[in-house]
């Protein structure tokens, strides 16, 4: 893997966003970043900084532009600083608070001795573009997402007043034309509310996103080739001046070259207990670090699981007392006991890099969500989908109905499924000899490839760092 300091006298101001699933991807990417030589500055604000510790520590030179976070939304409690403390609604309150900090990041440039030549931002950042339009620097927009994504947040952004009411929503100008139900369309699309305050400040970030110098995509050519080859042309037909170089770049999955991050606590048994399963024989069921399921919902999955006769290791979230009274649920009773020896469960956080790469695990019962699609295809195990909301139907029909590397088991966020069939999904997916699985170890095989010397997502990196080394040279 290259780390030449081709970035050397390059400065970046780096522009998260506070939410699990996006700000993973992009501390990997900053990490990449340093390793190229290139000087970083990373906006926190105050609550947040904990999260940087990892990559601080090791990139001691990286400083952080530490700010307070915009106090006085109306929605959000005192001292809210990341989604996770008030759930998927509180994106629009929080990325319209975020907004205002626009005004100090301005200042800041103006007193600095060294300034960035350019800004790299979150696509929930996009405030960052009024602020590298002001400056007179590149902005630059990372997504923690599927290309397909990227294209469809594109598109949709541009109409997104005339989506109301549309029961199937189609994108005839993408690759293969994809249609969505409405309630299958992210919920930072969906739930759009027109003249509200802080939905028009969503879509003023969504619609800035659109015009920036270059599109930064945690993905590689091997899985999304097509979307990569369509956004590269639209940014080509942009450019006033037909700059024949690629101002997208597919750098992924960053979780195989990111940041190392330690451990949240000791799991040895559970690897013990990994080391003693066959081959591939054990399905490993996570739903990502905001999910909470309805009792009903949970009950439903255990006894599916128990009934399938498949080994598994479960991943769950014990529920408050006030989200039990909310109708949360918890592991049933005895359900551990019934499945001694077969099955696993973990309750908060999981080692889930570790145990994907484990010889043992041959399945992930997943929610879809980006980072762990990305972790599960380099670990080149099977995915059964189970998408909620967000991205992640749209990350299903790229796995399920394009690519045939992952099977369907259900999909809503309230849905309860049928356990009959969900035990018998499951133990066909895992002891039967499909064509899926075959196909995601080939996928695998290419996500490998591209994070290798001379692998496509590394000349991505390489090519972004010489064209930011470039943009104070003369001819520029």
């Amino acid at each position: 893997m290259s780390s030449s300091k081709n970035g050397e006298g390059v400065h970046v101001l780096l522009i998260p966003y506070p939410a699990q699933g996006h700000i993973l991807a992009i501390l990997d990417f900053t990490h990449q970043l340093a390793l190229r030589g290139i000087t970083i500055t990373v906006l926190i604000t105050p609550k947040n900084l904990p999260i940087l510790d990892p990559l601080l520590s090791t990139h001691p030179s990286i400083q952080t532009l530490l700010l307070p976070f915009p106090a006085g939304h109306a929605l959000l409690p005192a001292g809210v600083e990341h989604v996770k403390d008030v759930g998927n609604w509180g994106n629009a309150p929080i990325i319209s608070s975020l907004s205002r900090l626009r005004a100090p990041v301005v200042e800041w440039f103006g007193s600095h001795p060294n300034p960035p030549t350019a800004i790299i931002h979150d696509f929930f950042s996009g405030w960052a573009q009024d602020v590298a339009r002001e400056i007179g620097v590149p902005g630059i927009c990372f997504n923690s997402t599927s290309a397909l994504l990227v294209c469809v947040l594109d598109c949709a952004w541009k109409r997104i007043k005339g989506l109301k009411g549309m029961e199937v929503v189609g994108f005839p100008e993408i690759p293969d034309s994809p249609r969505f139900e409405r309630d299958h369309l992210p919920s930072i699309m969906k739930n759009y509310k027109e003249s509200d305050p802080d939905w028009e400040a969503v879509r003023r970030v969504m619609v800035g996103n659109t015009g920036s110098w270059g599109f930064v995509v945690n993905t590689f050519g091997g899985l999304e080739g097509k979307y990569l080859e369509w956004l590269e042309k639209k940014k080509k037909e942009e450019e006033e001046n037909g700059n024949p170089r690629p101002r997208v770049f597919s750098v992924g999955p960053l979780s195989l070259i990111g940041v190392p991050y330690g451990g949240g606590g000791d799991h040895r048994s559970l690897f013990s207990w990994l080391d003693g399963c066959p081959d591939e024989s054990v399905l490993y069921v996570a739903f990502g670090s905001q999910k909470l399921m309805k009792k009903p919902q949970l009950e439903a999955l255990s006894i599916g699981l128990e009934n399938s006769g498949v080994r598994f290791v479960l991943v769950v979230k014990e529920p408050t007392v006030e989200q039990v009274e909310q109708g949360y649920g918890s592991i049933p009773v005895g359900f551990e006991d019934r499945v001694t020896g077969r099955g696993l469960v973990i309750r908060g956080w999981a080692p889930q890099v570790e145990i994907l790469s484990h010889r043992a695990v041959g399945g992930f019962l997943s929610h879809c969500g980006w980072n762990s699609t990305l972790e599960a295809i380099a670990a080149g195990v099977l995915i059964l989908g189970w998408p909620m909301e967000a991205d992640q139907y749209v990350n299903v029909r790229l796995l399920v109905d394009e690519l045939e590397v992952s099977v369907r088991v259900s999909e809503g966020a309230d849905t309860v499924p049928d356990i009959t069939e969900l035990a018998r999904i499951i133990s066909e997916s895992m002891n039967g000899h499909i064509a899926e699985k075959v196909r995601a170890k080939e996928l695998r095989d290419k996500a490998c490839d591209a994070v290798k010397v001379g692998g496509s997502s590394i000349k991505a990196l390489d090519e972004l760092v010489e064209q930011l080394s470039q943009l104070n040279s003369p001819s520029k």
